[in-house]
Order: C-alpha cells, then structure tokens, then sequence
C-alpha cells in the first residue's frame, strides 16, 4: 500500500488550476480564423479544451515551480506536451487504430467532424508543440529552446510514445512476456509523463546529473499510471472514465493485468508509487504536490 492518500485539498486546487489554465491557454492560442481553416482549428481546440486530467502539464509546472520557475512561462511548456498528449488521442481514436467513439465524455474528434479533419487536427496539434516551444519571448534562452524540443521530440516520436503505439499494435494477439509489456508501455505512456517531469526540470535549469531522481520517479509513475489504466479498462465504470471501457481483453492487447492478474497488479503498482515517492526523499514540504500525484494515479476512477 502507498504511504498515505493523495491530500484532496492540495491535489484537488492543482487539477482544478491547471484544468482552468490549459483551457485559458488553449483558448487564447487556438482563435478560429475567419478562412478556410476554419474546421480544422476547430477540431483543434476540440480536442484541447475541456476534459482530460492534465496530469502532465500539471507534472511540469509543478516540477518546474519546485526550482523557481514562473508559472506562466511553465504553462506555456505545459500547453506544448498537452498538445502533443492530444494529438494522440485523436489519432488513436480513429477507426484505424482503436476505434473509440467517446473521449473524455464528449464524441472522439472523428466523430464530432470526421476523418480527415481528424487527422488534420491531430497532424496540426503535434506542429502546433513545437511552434509553442519554439517562442523566444518565452522561452528566450535558446539553449533551454532546443532541450526542451528535444526532449519533447524524442518522446512523441519512434523512440517514445509513437513508437510504443506501434508495439502495441504489433503485439495484438500475442503472448508477451512481462518485460516486453513493460518496454511497450514505457514508451507509450511513460516516455511523455517522463518528457513532462524533464522539460519541467529543463525549465529549471537543472544539469542532466541533478535530474536522476526526477527521472526516476518519473518512470515509475510511468508504470503505475499505466498498470491503473488497464485496472480501470478491465473493472472501472465508464460513467466515470468518460470513454469505452473492457476493449483490451477483446482486442487482445498485452496488458499488466493479463499477464499479472488484477490483485498482482493492482500490487505492482502501489509498489511503484511508493518507491516513486522515496525518489523524493532530499526533498521537503515542497514536493509534496509530486507526492499527491503519484498517490493519485493509482487511486484515481478516470
């Protein structure tokens, strides 16, 4: 079991904070021009604003805060792997990939437009990243610039969150061992989580050395959070997750809980939030929204 319960009152200000902002953002950023890109940037900030948890731009601002950053200039970081963690969503939506119909309790982009604007929004969403990072009245030290595209880039491409996509894809249907099930979701859903507690630590201005125990908590919530989302794919209510639910096993997607069963891997992964935790160990009171939010993904219904 982990340490203690995530504090509702320090946790639930943050989620709702950074909901509030991304949003704001998003917002502001995203304007609908009076062309015929009309559609596309719609779909946009469809896929941007309202839902979604916000766990990773939450995780760089509050990494980023922890070492003296301005909240606006983490935000604006924030908003860039944000978009990049929505761009998948659209994609993975989509008929080809997993088929869903609903995200976040609202219909998939595919289905609130169609295909190809779809596709479009996802395609525009990822430059969209990029194009945010690469802002010098921001982000005015182009050292920092160029490290945080990086670490972003490598996330989301073929050595991160895409890759890991096609892994999972491929290993439909197959008997995967555990350490290749973990080496999947590393890169699927860990590798952007990882990004996010590393731009945060960039931003900072924290040498690669300093950075080991951020990183090593990083890859361990990666795990937890992803063994919590087959735990609620196999026994949540989809009411609360906002999306189908029970597709995995049908799908026959190499998961935690099918190759641990749900007690192991309900285990597991307290298992690993504790020893998330104790990677914060040098420090104080002031880590403790990164101690929340590792409570949290393993308590969490969505």
């Amino acid at each position: 079991m982990a340490a203690a319960t995530a504090s509702p009152s320090l946790l639930g200000e943050a989620l709702t904070r950074i909901a509030a902002d991304v949003d704001a953002g998003f917002d502001a950023l995203l304007p609908v021009p009076d062309d015929g890109r009309a559609r596309l940037f719609q779909a946009m900030r469809h896929a941007t604003i309202g839902g979604g948890k916000r766990l990773r731009p939450l995780l760089l601002v509050a990494v980023a805060e922890l070492h003296g950053v301005g909240r606006e200039t983490a935000l604006r970081a924030a908003l860039a792997i944000e978009a990049v963690h929505a761009f998948s969503l659209v994609h993975d939506d989509l008929p080809c990939m997993d088929d869903d119909a609903m995200r976040h309790g609202k219909p998939s982009t595919h289905k609130a437009f169609d295909e190809a604007t779809a596709v479009l929004a996802g395609d525009g969403l990822m430059a969209f990243a990029f194009e945010i990072l690469t802002d010098p009245d921001f982000f005015t030290d182009p050292f920092v610039r160029a490290e945080l595209v990086r670490s972003l880039a490598l996330a989301s491409g073929p050595s991160g969150m895409t890759g890991g996509q096609m892994m999972d894809i491929a290993g439909e249907g197959q008997d995967l061992d555990l350490h290749s099930i973990t080496r999947l979701q590393q890169l699927k859903t860990g590798a952007l989580l990882g990004a996010a507690v590393e731009m945060g630590a960039i931003l900072g201005r924290l040498p690669p050395e300093g950075r080991r125990h951020l990183r090593a908590y990083a890859h361990d919530i990666g795990l937890a959070f992803q063994i919590s989302d087959d735990l609620l794919d196999h026994e949540g209510e989809e009411a609360a997750a906002g999306k189908a639910l029970r597709k995995d096993a049908a799908a026959g997607k190499q998961t935690f809980v099918a190759r641990l069963g749900a007690d192991r891997a309900r285990e597991q992964a307290r298992a690993l939030v504790d020893q998330a935790i104790a990677h914060l160990a040098q420090h104080g009171q002031e880590a403790d929204l990164l101690r929340d939010l590792a409570r949290y993904i393993v308590e969490r219904d969505h």
